[in-house]
């Protein structure tokens, strides 16, 4: 496990990046002279790069070396961020934003099946969760520290805080990362034949969906807080929602490993995440602390979630390599993009900020009818299956 370390060093610095914007919004609309919902597309361009890159990548270099991508991809991701710290508009922000986004995506893809690959079979649950961990223990330490230091010196300051992590992450992957068994080679219609695989395609529908509701929610969790409960320091509430995170990343883990029920564990998840979200306008109108228990569930839910959906994945698609988990991976922040894109029009149309936690809910659950439909579909499939071995036997 003291390798998977190393990988969660990165993914440390990615879960920073990655959701450290939405406490920066506020400052950067400020300082760029543009609207609220037009600077939340700096996290949309991220996310959806993101999203792009990762199946790319894993499709074009199937044959490179997984260490070297893994280090070329911490040092793109690096490079971006140096270029958003120096960056004098908003145009240019979405440019360096995209260069960032691009290496976080094939960095994270590429860094799941790593951790996965050098444990043992019986630790790999422990393995995932450790890595998807280190993401969220980006949001409950470095968020709030990322938003302080960008109250006190600017958000530039905390920009060139991501960029020297990158560099630290990239310089220790570089001298102590050892060599990672590549996947095997993968034909390009097979790896187009996941999109339709019957268990993959379900796997990432219901990560996209939860991603709209979770990731896009919380690129706004500063004005929704403001306009249902009046709440002016948004640092506490990040806290509650990365700590939730870390909570529900490090259980998540054992959970799978201990009972296998990777598909109920998951409709669960989904379950809190719809009704958390529900909850948190009410919650926050009428009692603050009630608004921080939702937001810890909320966090521990949303990042609990990918444990079961990646150990699917890995169960159901080995064939594949890294394919289904660069799709999964690329679900999640195609979700984020849209959430982002999605809640920022709706804020431009005019309804209040409160009202989105509600959108969002909609969409979770959502996600959680598409779970309970291919759960029931999967197991359909196997009572078929099973009677057909029965009358040829």
């Amino acid at each position: 496990m003291r390798k998977v370390w190393l990988l969660t060093l990165g993914a440390f610095t990615l879960g920073l990046d990655a959701y450290v914007m939405a406490g920066l919004l506020p400052v950067i609309a400020a300082d760029t002279g543009t609207r609220v919902s037009l600077a939340g597309q700096l996290v949309t361009v991220f996310t959806l790069a993101y999203a792009v890159c990762a199946p790319l990548v894993a499709g074009l270099l199937a044959g490179v070396r997984p260490r070297l991508l893994i280090l070329a991809a911490l040092a793109v991701f690096t490079l971006g961020n140096g270029l958003t710290a120096l960056a004098p508009s908003l145009g240019t922000l979405l440019a360096a934003r995209t260069v960032a986004g691009a290496g976080a995506g094939v960095y994270s893809a590429l860094s799941t099946a790593a951790a996965a690959a050098l444990v043992p079979e019986e630790r790999r649950g422990r393995a995932l969760a450790l890595v998807m961990g280190g993401m969220s223990a980006g949001t409950v330490l470095g968020v709030p520290v990322g938003v302080l230091l960008a109250e006190h010196t600017g958000w530039r300051a905390t920009l060139w805080l991501v960029t020297g992590l990158g560099a630290v992450a990239l310089g220790g992957l570089a001298a102590l990362l050892p060599q990672v068994p590549a996947g095997p080679a993968v034909p390009v219609r097979a790896r187009l034949a996941a999109l339709t695989d019957r268990a993959v395609a379900p796997v990432v529908a219901v990560s996209f969906l939860a991603a709209v509701a979770s990731l896009g929610l919380y690129t706004y969790l500063a004005p929704v807080l403001a306009a249902a409960g009046g709440v002016r320091e948004v640092t506490p509430y990040l806290w509650a929602w990365g700590a939730g995170g870390v909570l529900g990343s490090v259980l998540a883990g054992p959970l799978v490993d201990r009972t296998g029920r990777v598909r109920a564990l998951a409709g669960g998840v989904l379950a809190v995440i719809a009704a958390a979200q529900a909850l948190l306008p009410a919650l926050a109108a009428a009692w603050l602390p009630g608004a921080v228990v939702a937001l810890v569930a909320w966090g521990a839910a949303g990042w609990a979630l990918q444990v079961p959906q990646q150990h699917r994945l890995l169960a159901a698609s080995a064939r594949r390599g890294t394919v289904a988990l660069a799709l999964n991976n690329s679900a999640l922040y195609l979700g984020s993009a849209v959430g982002s894109a999605l809640g920022g029009l709706a804020l431009a149309a005019g309804p209040s900020a409160a009202a989105l936690p509600w959108m969002a809910a909609g969409v979770a659950a959502l996600g959680l009818v598409v779970h309970a439909a291919a759960g029931r579909r999967s197991r359909l499939a196997a009572r078929v299956s099973t009677l057909g071995t029965y009358e040829h036997s």
